[in-house]
């Protein structure tokens, strides 16, 4: 064997283990980012939802419960729709300058971890969230003698708060896949105003311009 060909040999296999460990630290900061971001976004709704249900009548808890489904079929929509989107039509739009096509463009690369965020952790805080406001409703309903027994009141709206928001996302999800591309690019121009894509500095450090120059002058 060649010294060139064991040298390529080698460095092949430090370019694999290089990936294997980037991959790896990238796996590990991503789980501890998705659980702390979890726990921050699961401690603030809980606490609005236990504020506002404390301090609202019986319509308004039920319009509060009927925001929190729409936002786990809205995210489930979005996580969905992004995995779903191709990402060559927002190119041509990125050239162009369109807002939110660059935006676009890093969703649906990072397509596994908006999917876990939108589908998982969204969703998971949401239906979390919408039990204990449910279990705040049923309280409220039993308090005031519309029904006699809490168990079967307790029974009947949990299957109605299960239905809409499985139906919901149900229907969503064929939205999502229908409209990928335009959920993806409103939702590309929404993170535009939040985390905008940073243009990429192709200037060269004016010591390298100037070294260049010295060169030439040479």
């Amino acid at each position: 064997m060649s010294d060139d060909s064991s040298n390529k040999r080698v460095t092949a296999n430090k370019i694999k283990t290089y990936r294997k460990t980037g991959n790896k630290k990238e796996g590990r900061k991503w789980v501890v980012t998705i659980v702390l971001v979890t726990f921050v976004i699961s401690a603030m709704l809980q606490m609005i939802q236990s504020g506002l249900m404390n301090r609202v009548n019986l319509i308004m808890a039920f319009i509060i419960l009927s925001i929190f489904i729409a936002i786990g079929v809205l995210f489930d929509i979005i996580g969905v729709a992004v995995t779903s989107a191709q990402e060559t039509p927002f190119h041509s739009l990125s050239s162009r300058k369109v807002r939110g096509a660059k935006e676009a463009v890093r969703l649906i690369r990072n397509a596994d971890k908006v999917g876990s965020f939108c589908n998982d952790v969204i969703g998971d805080i949401v239906g979390i969230i919408s039990g204990s406001a449910t279990t705040a409703i049923v309280i409220m309903l039993f308090s005031l003698g519309y029904f006699k027994s809490e168990f079967v009141l307790t029974i009947v709206l949990t299957a109605v708060v299960a239905a809409l928001t499985i139906g919901g996302k149900a229907l969503g999800k064929r939205v999502a896949i229908e409209k990928s591309g335009t959920i993806v690019f409103t939702v590309g121009k929404i993170v535009s105003f939040i985390a905008p894509v940073k243009e990429k500095n192709t200037a060269k450090p004016k010591s390298e311009n100037a070294k260049a120059a010295k060169e030439n002058d040479d």
